[in-house]
């Protein structure tokens, strides 16, 4: 495995834990501060929307330079928001440190899949970005727990300390480990090549699977928590517990679903997509049952995220003349997916439908993202079939040009 699949892996890592480890210590940062626990929420808000919205301006604005030296300077804008908001005095300067932090996410992985798929061979492309995105996964499964328990035992601002450190660790290895680039690739890639790429629907479809097929998951994950005690019953005290369940579920899908769209992407999320439905439509019965509701919750992470890689994959396919704004684009997609999937699932609970209903929502959300793959994955073998034609016409013609010669 290149050491440089590892530098990018470790940089995943950090920036998970960023976004989520603040979940855990939203009532130490409240109590520091003096704010109430919603306002300490926006901390959160704040960085899924500049998340969004840096995912795209800044891979635009970095298009054409050498990728190894924009991931390293995102990592040193990671560096820096995180150093704000371990010495931050009052909100406002913690708010500021979010959003730096924040700015650096789409853009590092956006670039750094697109990177990550350079450094393999090309039937090893999708298990690159998995690679990758389980620093994203490792984070769930232990750099929140522990970063929370970190933050609760020595305070809170030691957590990002930590976080901090491993920023310097990746930009270490960024530096070390990552090959650099010829100076002329990057001046292939302009941004006007980068927009062309946006010409091509299949790359529209692509990223629409990713917001519906995200969105699912997230749409029933997000008010996990009050059905687990509400529903299933657990003890409170239990949901950091099953929120490793379903990290570890994350963790598995993750690689498993790389080496699947290595095989063969469009049939792998087909599948995915279709089990995905399954499952959320499965949760609102299994709910009612702890040990159900428990694999339940580990195959949501495990179907759910196995899809990630193919979604990544699937808009560098189709953009492979300009990939990196295109897949910045689609990092941005996975969080717009988040946002919706949150909100719909949010809407049917406010709605008196129970807390349930979102993974009614999420399954709805998945079926969506079923059937624009499917479509797209017929136009793409209408596509292929056309081709296959065109080049069996001109066969004869040139086998008769040898001949005549």
């Amino acid at each position: 495995m290149p050491l440089g699949l590892l530098a990018l892996a470790a940089g995943g890592f950090g920036i998970g834990l960023t976004e989520f480890v603040i979940l855990g210590l939203l009532p130490e940062v409240a109590a520091d501060f003096g704010v109430s626990i919603p306002e300490a929420g926006y901390l959160v808000s704040a960085y899924a929307l500049s998340v969004a919205v840096g995912g795209v301006l800044l891979t635009a604005a970095t298009v054409g330079m050498n990728r190894k030296v924009v991931l390293s300077a995102l990592m040193c804008l990671f560096i820096v928001g995180n150093f704000v908001s371990a010495v931050a005095t009052d909100y406002s300067v913690m708010m500021t440190g979010r959003i730096i932090a924040a700015l650096c996410h789409g853009a590092f992985f956006g670039i750094g899949a697109v990177l990550a798929s350079q450094l393999v061979t090309p039937d090893r492309k999708a298990r690159a970005i998995a690679i990758m995105f389980a620093g994203l996964t490792t984070a769930n499964v232990l750099g929140v727990p522990l970063g929370t328990f970190l933050g609760q035992a020595t305070g809170w601002r030691t957590t990002f300390w930590v976080i901090s450190a491993i920023g310097v660790v990746t930009l270490v290895g960024l530096v070390l480990f990552v090959p650099g680039q010829a100076a002329s690739t990057g001046a292939r890639r302009s941004l006007g090549n980068e927009l062309r790429a946006f010409r091509n629907v299949q790359v529209w479809l692509s990223v629409l699977v990713t917001v519906f097929g995200f969105g699912a998951m997230f749409g029933a994950f997000t008010y996990v928590a009050p059905m687990m005690t509400d529903v299933a019953g657990f003890d409170p005290a239990m949901v950091s517990w099953l929120l490793v369940v379903f990290g570890c579920g994350l963790f598995v899908g993750n690689l498993i679903g790389g080496r699947a769209a290595d095989h063969n992407l469009d049939r792998t999320l087909l599948v995915l997509l279709g089990a995905l439905i399954v499952i959320l439509a499965a949760f609102t019965i299994t709910a009612h049952s702890q040990w159900a509701s428990v694999l339940t919750l580990f195959l949501l992470g495990g179907v759910g995220f196995a899809a990630v890689p193919g979604m990544q994959m699937r808009v560098l396919h189709f953009a492979r003349e300009a990939p990196t704004l295109a897949s910045g684009v689609n990092i941005s997609a996975f969080n717009l997916g988040n946002a919706i999937g949150a909100f719909l699932g949010g809407l049917a609970i406010t709605a008196g439908l129970g807390l349930t209903s979102p993974s009614w929502v999420g399954a709805l959300l998945a079926a969506a993202a079923l059937v624009i793959m499917a479509v797209s994955a017929r136009l793409e073998r209408r596509v292929t079939r056309r081709q296959e034609r065109a080049a069996a016409a001109l066969l004869p013609d040139r086998t008769n040009d040898v001949f005549t010669r």
